[in-house]
């Protein structure tokens, strides 16, 4: 989808620009040639399909579940592999039928019945196993069925099985972090490199976000500390992959740093949202490993900025810090507003915003934006504390704000329109 568009613009700028006289025919038609031809796209008719599969998918189970009673063991257990074997097998068809999209769908179909056999299977034969090891055993099948046929959807299925078994576990033993994730989460992210898919990046990111959550939530409850070393690893790590000379390494980093500024900039929210005396007294420890993962992005970060030499690498390294400064800051439990800690997260999402303008990153300015619209509502609507005093540090923090603006108009060069 992303290539699509990309190929869609440059196709109009190369016109544009063969009219203007900037490239001639020649160059133009050369540069056509040299691009790599584009992947089919989905139309309507790969829609219907994907929804007809999915139907007929739910119709099996379905009916497999309302006849359970009445059939034998060995034939539920004949009808569990037959789908999934049919599954994969029409998703085979398809392969060389030259429909990539039907065969993801057909192997992700294969994954969801392969699911649903082994807890139909632990029914039928009363197992007594854990319900969350059920879990991890799908998400190991999902994912050897995603190295074997390169399905993105059986990653996906793979991903929130074991997302889903990662917080049983660290619910059932409050024993954080849960590293047996994080080796399923590691094989998932060598698929992705394997694959050069942008989709399976956005998956192992996406996947990281609960398993962070889970182990701050739960091993630390009300705590930012472990929240805001998860946005500094994710943000730091893609950061310092995306300035890789290897490109399928930096297509996964900038993917990855996307997930990181969001995550940095609702960590910063919350920050500010529970810099207070009532959520301080509740906060949990911050443990070692977490805070080595925060301070080592922070040098990964810096390390992508002296590498590129490039001024908004340099500003997300400092967003970076400021949010992991703001989380120190949010510890000590003296009466009065945490105003150091309104003003780091604010500086923080600033340099965020910098950050994206200076690189051209879209989803880093987003997430700066959204950033500071949260965390100046935070301010304003925290429970606890002055509404008076908040207004004057927001009134001061604005005249600062307006006073740098007019520093910065007067030293940057002015473009000619």
């Amino acid at each position: 989808m992303f290539d699509r568009a990309y190929r869609q613009r440059l196709e109009a700028d190369l016109a544009r620009w063969e009219t203007d006289g900037v490239i001639t025919p020649a160059a133009f038609a050369a540069i056509r040639v040299a691009l790599p031809p584009l992947s089919p796209g989905i139309n309507i008719a790969v829609v219907v399909a994907i929804v007809g599969g999915l139907l007929i998918a739910a119709a099996f189970l379905a009916f497999v579940a309302a006849h359970w009673t009445e059939l034998g063991r060995l034939l539920r257990l004949a009808m569990l592999l037959a789908g999934i074997v049919s599954a994969h097998g029409l998703g085979a068809w398809f392969a060389r039928a030259s429909q990539p999209v039907l065969a993801d769908l057909c192997a992700s179909v294969g994954a969801i019945v392969f699911g649903a056999a082994i807890a139909l299977v632990g029914q039928m034969y009363h197992l007594g196993g854990d319900f969350a090891d059920g879990m991890l055993l799908w998400a190991m099948g999902a994912l050897a069925a995603a190295a074997l046929t390169g399905s993105r959807g059986a990653l996906a299925v793979a991903l929130v099985a074991a997302c889903i078994w990662s917080n049983m576990r660290v619910y059932e033993t409050h024993d954080a972090p849960h590293l047996s994730f994080v080796v399923i989460w590691l094989i998932a992210a060598v698929l992705a490199l394997a694959w050069n898919s942008r989709v399976a990046a956005h998956l192992v990111a996406l996947a990281a976000l609960p398993w962070w959550f889970a182990t701050a939530l739960l091993a630390a409850p009300l705590s930012p500390y472990v929240l805001a070393d998860g946005a500094a690893l994710l943000f730091g790590a893609g950061l310092a992959l995306a300035v890789a000379p290897w490109q399928r390494a930096s297509s996964a980093g900038t993917v990855l740093s996307i997930y990181g500024a969001l995550s940095l900039a609702g960590v910063a929210i919350l920050e500010a949202a529970t810099a207070n005396e009532v959520f301080r007294a509740h906060a949990g420890g911050h443990p070692l490993w977490a805070i080595s993962c925060g301070i080592a992005r922070v040098i990964f970060a810096f390390g992508a900025a002296a590498t590129t030499r490039r001024a908004g690498a340099a500003f997300a390294a400092s967003a970076i810090g400021l949010v992991l400064l703001a989380s120190a800051v949010w510890t000590p439990p003296h009466a009065g507003e945490p105003w150091r800690a309104y003003t780091l997260a604010l500086c923080a999402m600033l340099c965020l915003v910098a950050s994206g303008m200076l690189d051209a990153a879209r989803p880093r300015i987003v997430a700066g934006w959204l950033g500071i619209a949260g965390v100046i509502a935070a301010i304003t609507w925290t429970v606890k504390g002055s509404l008076l005093h908040r207004s004057m540090f927001l009134a001061a923090a604005g005249l600062v704000a307006v006073a740098l603006a007019l520093v910065l108009n007067r030293l940057l060069p002015r473009t000619r329109e």
